[in-house]
């Protein structure tokens, strides 16, 4: 899990994304229901968190959901949504994440949905 862990980077627990959010922490775990983000268990106390960049100007990045509705499609873990979303791509540059945070979904998505082929 070290691998996962160092890929992402920045962490948020989740009562750090209801405080970010301004949240009831109950309004994290419908998210987290709802798949408008995906958690996984970090740390020796395997704590539940969700990687920082889930969330952008005090909100979730809005392509977020439907991208990893596509990926949980594609049969995908919420683990390996993860590790695809933050692995570097030269052809993008940089990961998908940071191409979701830049407003470029359409061609993320296409790239998710063809992983399910």
């Amino acid at each position: 899990m070290k691998e996962i862990v160092d890929i992402v980077g920045q962490w948020l627990t989740l009562p750090d994304v209801a405080e970010e959010l301004e949240i009831d922490i109950r309004q994290v775990h419908r998210l987290l229901d709802e798949r408008a983000i995906v958690s996984v268990r970090i740390g020796e106390r395997k704590v539940r968190s969700i990687p920082a960049d889930f969330l952008q100007d005090g909100s979730v990045v809005e392509s977020l959901k439907g991208t990893l509705s596509v990926l949980l499609d594609a049969a995908y873990s919420d683990e390996e949504s993860i590790m695809w979303l933050f692995t570097e791509d030269d052809s993008l540059p940089g990961t998908p994440m940071d191409a979701l945070r830049s407003g470029r979904k359409t061609e993320i998505r296409r790239r998710a949905q063809a992983l399910g082929w």
